[in-house]
């Protein structure tokens, strides 16, 4: 199983950018679903997760500004983030708890390689 996060770049403030994970391989199911990310000299930080019932939650600092969805037909998640500002620079991992057709009736954290999002002022 792999997942692999795109859709970083560079963005001045104000403006949009638009996540993608797309999960691939011997997947018979997912579980919850998250964006976390990490700025230089701090730790990880969860910004938004989806369960697969599609409930929502976000950190507080990104609430009205990120929208996170999924398309579980696709094995794909997305984070839509809005009014981006400067303190969103950050490396944004991808998480997925999956169930793979080799190790059913468990499901197991896969981490994405990580999209740099840089916001300048």
């Amino acid at each position: 199983v792999q997942l692999q996060a795109s859709g970083g770049g560079l963005v001045q403030a104000g403006g949009s950018l638009r996540l993608s994970c797309a999960a691939s391989g011997s997947i018979f199911n997912i579980n919850d679903m998250g964006w976390y990310r990490q700025a230089p000299g701090k730790q990880r930080e969860l910004v938004a997760a989806i369960t697969s019932g599609g409930s929502t939650n976000y950190a507080d600092s990104v609430k009205g500004r990120f929208t996170i969805s999924r398309d579980s037909a696709k094995n794909t998640m997305y984070l839509q983030m809005n009014s981006l500002k400067p303190e969103d620079t950050a490396v944004y991992y991808c998480n997925a708890a999956v169930m793979s057709w080799t190790k059913l009736n468990v499901y197991t954290p896969y981490w994405g390689q990580g999209t740099q999002v840089t916001v300048s002022s």
